[in-house]
Formats: structure tokens, sequence, C-alpha cells
């Protein structure tokens, strides 16, 4: 059960988008997915993605995908109509299901407290990163035109009264003439109050969690090539119906207390 909602802010065209990371951390990879960041205020960073051609061949085939952790073990409930796995962090504080072909591996910069796992595909796309025992705080220096795609209360996270969500939003900056610099997408889990109006602060994925804040989630960039990409998959809303969202979005909202 869940609602997705779109704005006018990303019409049906082709889209030029950038990544998001949700702090003010620096990015993973480089591969799809990102890394929600490390202990900081919530800051959003973006940098430019390459304008999209149908001519040009796709790049080589990325590194292979890190070795899945010892802690991820076979799900005895698989998800949806796949071969799924479940994944339970070093401390034992949270569980979540993945497709048994991703991999789930601790950070090779995992903190000594809290958690820090990487979820990539088979071809190694980091597709999105858990980070617990992070400190948080949320900043605003300007609101910004948005879109709120999709959206589902976690109630299983609740610290209080209000549930995190999961949502699938974007932000543009109209400031910015190059569409491929003032535009952002990223999904997330988050305990930021829903915007009311037309703006919005910008991109903030962390969710209260003991000791202070914890955040999994990751970016699309519609125009990232990759062995096997869906040609024109170049709106959020086409990305939406793709297996790759649904998978990711089961997985996140799998995300649970371990036990």
């Amino acid at each position: 059960m869940h609602r997705s909602t779109t704005t006018a802010l990303f019409p049906s065209g082709a889209l030029c988008l950038a990544v998001v990371l949700a702090s003010c951390s620096s990015p993973g990879s480089g591969t799809a997915g990102g890394d929600p960041g490390q202990d900081a205020d919530a800051v959003t960073a973006t940098s430019p993605a390459p304008a999209p051609t149908s001519t040009q061949p796709p790049p080589p085939a990325p590194s292979p995908a890190p070795a899945t952790s010892p802690a991820s073990k076979a799900s005895a409930d698989p998800v949806a109509d796949g071969d799924w796995a479940t994944y339970t962090t070093t401390d034992g504080s949270l569980s979540f299901d993945h497709p048994s072909g991703w991999s789930a591996a601790v950070s090779p910069d995992a903190p000594e407290q809290g958690a820090s796992v990487i979820v990539a595909d088979e071809a190694g796309r980091h597709l999105a990163t858990l980070r617990t025992n992070l400190v948080t705080g949320a900043v605003c220096p300007a609101e910004l035109p948005y879109a709120l795609l999709d959206s589902e209360p976690l109630p299983a996270l609740a610290q209080g009264p209000d549930a995190p969500r999961f949502v699938f939003e974007g932000r543009t900056d109209p400031a910015v003439a190059d569409p491929v610099a003032a535009s952002t997408l990223a999904y997330g889990i988050t305990s930021a109050p829903e915007p009311a109006g037309p703006t919005a602060c910008p991109i903030s994925h962390f969710f209260t969690w003991p000791p202070s804040g914890a955040a999994f989630g990751g970016t699309y960039d519609p125009f990232e090539a990759y062995p096997g990409k869906p040609m024109h998959i170049d709106t959020p809303q086409a990305y939406m119906e793709t297996e790759e969202y649904r998978d990711i979005r089961t997985m996140i909202t799998s995300l649970r207390p371990a036990g």
C-alpha cells in the first residue's frame, strides 16, 4: 500500500537530471545509487550528468560486485515472485530483504560503531547504502520546486508518534540554466515532514534511529549508461515501471528491526 504522486516539475519528455547525495559527504563509487553519507548536517550536492545519446555505444562493464557479507542469509519468506535473501547488520540492529543476485557487503570505510552497508546489483552498480549511528541535522538554505513521485509510511521503523516514510522525490533549482545541473532525484527513507506546498527544502533522506539517525537510499540518474539498460528510460515516471525500481523499493521498504 503506497501513494504515488507526480507534479509538473518533471514532464513526460526526456529529462536532464543530476546525481543527488542527501548529505555533505563525498559521493560513493560513482555508480548508481550513490552514498547517503556519513555524520553530517543534511546538505544536497549535485554533479552534472552526461547528455543523452541514442548512438553512443555503452561503456565497458563495471567491476564485479563486492562479495556478499557472511551476515547475508536466505530468507525464509521470499519476497515478491523472485528469489530473495535477508541481510542483517553486523551489530544485529536492522534487517532488510534484497534480490539474491544482488550483494550486501560492509563498506570499506565502515565506522567502528554502527553499520555501513553497500547494496550492489549483479554488475556491481551501487544501488543503495545503509548507514546507522549518524549524527544528523536538517538545514534549509532555500526551498526549491519539488516533485513527490512515490511515498509509503514505514511504521516498523517508528521511534515516536510519526513513522518515517519511503520516498522517491526530486528537486529543481530554477536559478540554474543547465537542466542537467539544476535537477536531482533520489529515493530513500526520511523522517522529514512532507512538504505542504509547491516548494521544499533540499532532499534529506535521514530517519530517526538510535542513537541519533540512519540513512538507507540512493540516487537515480536517468542518463547513466550501462550494459543491459533499457533504452529511453529517461524520466522518473518511466523508471518507476522498471523491475529495478520495484526491487529497490521492495528492498528499502523491507527495512525493519532485526529479530
